[in-house]
């Protein structure tokens, strides 16, 4: 098989998991509700995520700033697929264009949400579950759609000692953050990136 091909292929299955996880979740869970997957220390639990990564938003510019952040996603990720596409053209070592390609798939899943979900689904609460397709058209327009994430892992659940110098006796959550598909293979293809870059960068010749 092609290294292009490769590439093709694993993009297409980590855009098509978390496409059916999101689309799941989004069909059958009202927001914040939970599924355990490991006790106390693993859950699906259904969020949903407006602006860039853990929740940040350009506030100070209201509609505009979230359109802005879907503009910026979509400058990205076609830089991205291009740097991809001229490695590939340029016979570059099966990691980079393989590691670049996971992290496309990641950028193009959570792309999808923001430019086609607020058209698709009516909006999730906390007591109703979303509708595909609703007869009142979705939740928000072309580009204001939210990024769906599930993933949530509090691992270490305790509080802070009362000796602490900030924050004591109140409640200590690790790992807090909740996510999906898409932002896990953005993280670890910038993780195998940066720890391989001298492989992928450096000079042949030296």
């Amino acid at each position: 098989m092609s290294l292009l091909k490769k590439s093709a292929l694993l993009l297409i299955l980590i855009i098509a998991a978390d496409q059916v996880l999101k689309l799941w979740i989004k069909t059958h869970l009202t927001l914040d509700e939970s599924i355990s997957l490991l006790g106390n220390r693993g859950f699906l639990r259904f969020t949903e995520n407006p602006g860039m990564a853990f929740g940040l938003e350009l506030d100070l510019f209201g509609n505009a700033g979230k359109l802005l952040l879907t503009l910026l996603r979509v400058v990205f990720v076609g830089v991205l697929v291009w740097f991809t596409w001229k490695q590939i053209r340029r016979k570059a070592s099966a990691g980079l264009v393989l590691g670049l390609s996971v992290l496309c798939a990641g950028a193009l899943g959570n792309l999808i949400d923001c430019l086609f979900y607020g058209v698709i689904f009516s909006a999730s609460t906390y007591t109703q579950v979303a509708q595909a397709f609703p007869a009142a058209g979705g939740y928000g327009a072309l580009g204001f759609g939210k990024v769906v994430d599930m993933f949530y892992f509090p691992i270490i659940q305790t509080t802070y000692p009362a000796w602490f110098p900030f924050n004591a006796g109140e409640r200590f959550v690790f790992f807090r953050p909740i996510f999906n598909i898409a932002d896990a293979a953005i993280t670890c293809s910038v993780f195998y990136l940066l720890i391989f870059q001298r492989s992928f960068f450096l000079d042949k010749k030296a």
